[in-house]
């Protein structure tokens, strides 16, 4: 009886000893490897030795942006917004003389975007506006307004459907050059200028 008494005592022994040696090996798989790879947590340097904790340091990275991006409120809705119309690029040249000025705009949907850059000869006056479908008739709604620039660049989204573009004056004794390069999904272009009729470009 002491016999089997003995030979249960020292299965329990060697089951307790290989468990214990089992949540050893693993304690020391999660601090090694586990730890640095998927957390990168480090605390005795194996990480950096192994390269696991630059895998963890991106890991985490890429957690906090997709964390950010769905406790931000945006949907697909909100980060994609498909156009029917085709995407268009244009650079133009517009010379104003001393002392008049020229209005440049697009028509664009609400919520389309416009990427623009332009830059000057010399400075000018600016006025960036629109004017919105069914407004009051004269009326402009001003995004910005500056006085002797040179150059801006930027994006725009259109808060509403309407011509949407600038209004630059020359305010110097000498000729100044407008060149402008912009982007966006407009089908429209005008040009304004003082006691001329109004030009228009379409695109396809």
């Amino acid at each position: 009886m002491a016999t089997a008494d003995m030979s249960t005592t020292e299965a329990r022994n060697r089951i307790a000893i290989a468990a214990g040696a089992a949540l050893l090996v693993a304690g020391v798989v999660l601090v090694m490897f586990v730890l640095p790879a998927e957390f990168a947590v480090d605390p005795i340097g194996t990480g950096a030795r192994t390269g696991l904790l630059d895998l963890g340091v991106t890991g985490q990275q890429v957690a906090a942006l997709e964390s950010a991006a769905s406790t931000g409120g945006a949907n697909q809705a909100e980060i994609l917004s498909l156009q029917e119309r085709p995407f268009q690029h244009e650079t133009v040249e517009l010379r104003i003389a001393p002392g008049k000025w020229v209005e440049y705009k697009y028509r664009l949907d609400k919520g389309e975007s416009l990427l623009y850059a332009w830059k000057t000869s010399g400075p000018v006056n600016l006025d960036f506006h629109a004017e919105p479908d069914g407004g009051p008739a004269g009326y402009a709604q001003s995004y910005e307004a500056k006085k002797a620039v040179t150059e801006e660049s930027g994006t725009m989204i259109a808060p509403f459907s309407g011509i949407h573009g600038w209004y630059w004056q020359n305010t110097t004794d000498q000729d100044v050059t407008v060149t402008l390069t912009s982007s966006g999904f407009y089908n429209i272009a005008h040009e304004f200028r003082d006691g001329q009729p109004t030009k228009n470009r379409m695109f396809q």
